[in-house]
């Protein structure tokens, strides 16, 4: 189970793995992640920027070093990570990579509700997706050919890990399109005649007065 932390915010934790190798203004740690490509790894609000530092700094993981100001420009405060920082850091990324958690993509929302429509229209938005995620593809290899020759791949994992689950998600939504087509999707008649002439399914009912007797109850 997930810990439950003084500053939550996934951006925290980009700031943290930013200013970890020097101090940084705000101005500088959103430049870093944005030159990192954090924004692909973490659900960045750049708005909410300054109010994450500032509950970092509220929290005792980040702590003034300066505050300067040039000409006109606003106040610039530069911030370093502290001690129980970096202990947060490091706790965080342990967590993150050792404890598997319910993930709820909304593309999975999407497969389990996909009998609603019609084989033929799942089909054709199915085929939107799957170009999609060819463009995705395309650049994130493009971005792992631009950078691999000078960034070390410890620091382009995270980017070996999008082109395996987006090369997995082509594969199997390719195979899931051929059985709809071919007509050797298991249900596949039963589905296309719902849709068809309005009737549903009898197993279909049957599993649902079944789930009804079985947890209806249940509270």
């Amino acid at each position: 189970m997930a810990k439950r932390r003084r500053v939550g915010n996934l951006m925290g934790l980009a700031i943290l793995s930013a200013i970890v190798f020097r101090p940084m203004h705000p101005y500088e740690m959103a430049g870093t992640l944005r030159g990192w490509g954090k924004d692909r790894d973490f659900e960045i609000k750049w708005g909410s920027l300054y109010t994450v530092v500032r509950n970092l700094a509220k929290h005792d993981l980040i702590a003034e070093v300066e505050s300067s100001r040039e000409g006109r420009r606003p106040e610039r405060t530069v911030y370093r990570i502290t001690d129980e920082g970096r202990a947060e850091l490091v706790d965080w990324a342990r967590e993150l990579l050792s404890e598997a958690e319910p993930e709820y993509p909304r593309f999975r929302a999407g497969l389990s509700v996909m009998a609603v429509l019609g084989p033929d229209e799942v089909v054709t938005l199915l085929r939107q997706r799957l170009a999609a995620v060819e463009r995705e593809i395309a650049e994130a290899q493009a971005a792992h050919e631009l950078h691999a020759p000078r960034v070390p791949r410890l620091f382009l994992i995270e980017l070996e890990y999008d082109l395996a689950m987006l090369e997995a998600e082509r594969a199997w939504m390719g195979s899931l399109i051929e059985e709809i087509d071919g007509g050797t999707l298991p249900g596949l008649d039963g589905w296309r005649h719902h849709h068809e002439t309005g009737e549903v399914p009898a197993e279909m009912v049957e599993l649902a007065e079944e789930s009804v007797e079985t947890y209806g109850d249940k509270k």
